[in-house]
């Protein structure tokens, strides 16, 4: 099983927009995730879509990978701040405005599926309970309707 990371770091904006984009991608396909990533009308999802682009070629590059992109899956994506450009900004009266220029590193972290093996359980078809857990109650005999009825009419005269 391949597990791969990438990371970019120092990208202009701020992380929690890139946060935003990385939640629609957490635990999704590759391929599902740069369809995502193409459509996106948020500037930050290029940044994000290289990042997972090179995300991709690392576990390929990976020793153990099996060979099949369609496994991979977004395992981990989260945006850290980077440093904060301060800028000024004049202002009226001879004043000054700070301006915080934010960064953000992104990270991406891809892994392969594993491969689905069916076993055959050993003795027939039917599963086997867990340890621990009781036998299923047998449901009770059903009585007759004319008993059924004549218990009702005994309890609503009471």
């Amino acid at each position: 099983m391949a597990n791969a990371i990438a990371t970019t770091k120092y990208i202009r904006t701020s992380a929690q927009k890139a946060g935003l984009v990385l939640a629609q991608i957490r635990g999704a396909n590759v391929e599902r995730a740069l369809a995502t990533l193409r459509f996106s009308r948020k500037i930050v999802a290029r940044d994000i879509e290289k990042t997972l682009r090179s995300a991709i070629a690392n576990a390929q590059q990976r020793e153990g990978f099996g060979g099949d992109v369609d496994r991979l899956y977004v395992a981990r994506c989260w945006a850290d701040q980077g440093p904060s450009m301060k800028r000024i900004r004049p202002a009226p009266m001879g004043r000054a405005f700070r301006v915080v220029k934010r960064t953000a590193h992104l990270t991406v972290a891809v892994t392969e599926r594993p491969s689905e093996v069916v076993v055959a359980a050993p003795g027939g078809d039917a599963p086997k309970r867990p340890r621990g857990a009781k036998p299923k109650a047998k449901p009770a005999a059903k009585r007759p309707a004319a008993k059924a009825k004549a218990a009702k009419k005994t309890t609503a005269k009471a």
